[in-house]
């Protein structure tokens, strides 16, 4: 049953009033790919080998005590190898579109091609699955971190092509899980075409450094002027990502998606004097369905279905197995 937020939602999206859609999104929100996450339990710097990294026995107590050592600057232009040991397998994944856009994206990519009214979407996601979204014009998208498929030197910022710089990942940095028999024993170092120095890595942003001043420029100029801002599988802790919930007009609608409250300290209201913020409890996946469901864009994710990751096609499955009704092409 489609809740009563994702109904409101729905109707203001639709209508005359809303004219200009931002979106934010966090973690959460690539759930549905399988991608492995970074912080919780089962994440990447839980679960990280660190006696397997080429470091000095200093750092390898430092990354034991806090792996996001792996991801500093000051680590990285120190001694690369660790950033591209720990990456590795995500940057040879992201070329073997071993991820999927998901569900959620989908519906997003359907804003706007049905509306019209994305303006912007903010993404604090590295995975690249954005890109995927064709139908989105690539300028409207902001990687706020950066993305791990848009190579350069940190050094001198020049560009390398992706898939030459993955080739050389795969015969240069070695795999520290120990299941590509291909890899080698050793890291040597990725070069720099132009100064020759061994920073060349994704544009992802690294723990000390600078955001892009695009995403400071487009949030002085577009949000103010946003009308329904929708806010997605983020904790809104990270600064200054998080901003973005406070830039946006008075009169903007906020729809907040996650498994639980976020932003308060932000000035969200969950409460029930609420007047502009929505709160729609849940995985991205299921409440983007729901959006869909109720704005009749069913038929177009069913469409796309065999493009979804296994879990995005369950949950689409669900919804259409709940009211088959909805893959008939009818409008709200």
């Amino acid at each position: 049953m489609t809740s009563l937020a994702v109904k409101s939602v729905a109707r203001f999206l639709i209508s005359d009033q809303c004219t200009s859609v931002s979106v934010l999104t966090g973690a959460g929100f690539s759930t549905g790919a399988g991608i492995p996450d970074f912080r919780s339990a089962g994440g990447l710097y839980a679960t990280l080998n660190a006696g397997a990294l080429t470091v000095t026995d200093s750092d390898r107590r430092a990354i034991i005590r806090d792996p996001t050592h792996v991801v500093e600057k000051s680590m990285f232009f120190r001694n690369q190898f660790p950033y591209l040991e720990v990456r590795r397998p995500f940057i040879l994944g992201t070329q073997q579109r071993k991820w999927s856009a998901t569900l959620a994206h989908r519906v997003l990519e359907l804003i706007h091609v049905k509306t019209g009214k994305l303006t912007r979407l903010y993404t604090q996601n590295i995975d690249g699955l954005d890109y995927q979204l064709s139908r989105i014009p690539p300028d409207r998208i902001t990687p706020v971190h950066g993305s791990i498929r848009c190579v350069a030197c940190e050094s001198c910022g020049h560009p390398h092509d992706f898939e030459r710089f993955c080739n050389a990942v795969r015969t240069s940095i070695k795999d520290i899980s120990g299941t590509d028999p291909t890899a080698p024993k050793e890291s040597r170092n990725v070069l720099c075409d132009k100064c020759r120095k061994p920073t060349v890595k994704p544009t992802t942003v690294l723990f000390g450094a600078q955001l892009p001043e695009e995403f400071f420029d487009l949030v002085e100029t577009e949000l103010p002027s946003t009308d329904l801002l929708i806010v997605a599988g983020t904790s809104l802790v990270v600064s200054p990502a998080n901003s973005v919930v406070c830039r946006v007009g008075s009169a903007c609608m906020r729809l907040i998606v996650n498994q639980e409250p976020v932003g308060e300290s932000l000035g969200v209201d969950y409460s029930e004097r609420a007047t502009r913020d929505v709160f729609a409890q849940g995985d991205c996946d299921r409440v983007f369905a729901e959006l869909a469901a109720e704005l009749g864009w069913i038929s177009d994710l069913e469409a796309q279905k065999d493009t979804l990751p296994p879990e995005s096609r369950a949950v689409l499955e669900e919804v259409i197995a709940r009211d088959p009704s909805h893959t008939d092409g009818s409008d709200p």
